[in-house]
């Protein structure tokens, strides 16, 4: 498993678990399709390739191309 995926950090990061699956989803497409990493792989898979690049802040989501609604964050 990969302990990035069990830290709300990531989840948060990104407005929620659908919004970041569909950025995972997205890039792993990328990646089988022939894209180059934006990390060295060191022999990880290319989910955990993704994972590390959105860690990073390699990757992201353009919310206006997309056309989801970039999350508001609640005030308490």
């Amino acid at each position: 498993m990969i302990d990035a995926l069990n830290s709300d950090e990531i989840v948060n990061k990104f407005g929620g678990r659908f919004k970041l699956t569909a950025l995972i989803q997205r890039r792993l497409g990328e990646l089988i399709d022939g894209a180059r990493p934006l990390i060295e792989r060191d022999g990880r898979s290319d989910l955990e390739v993704v994972i590390e690049e959105i860690m990073q802040n390699k990757i992201s989501i353009d919310w206006e191309a997309s056309g989801i609604e970039e999350p508001k964050i609640a005030k308490r």
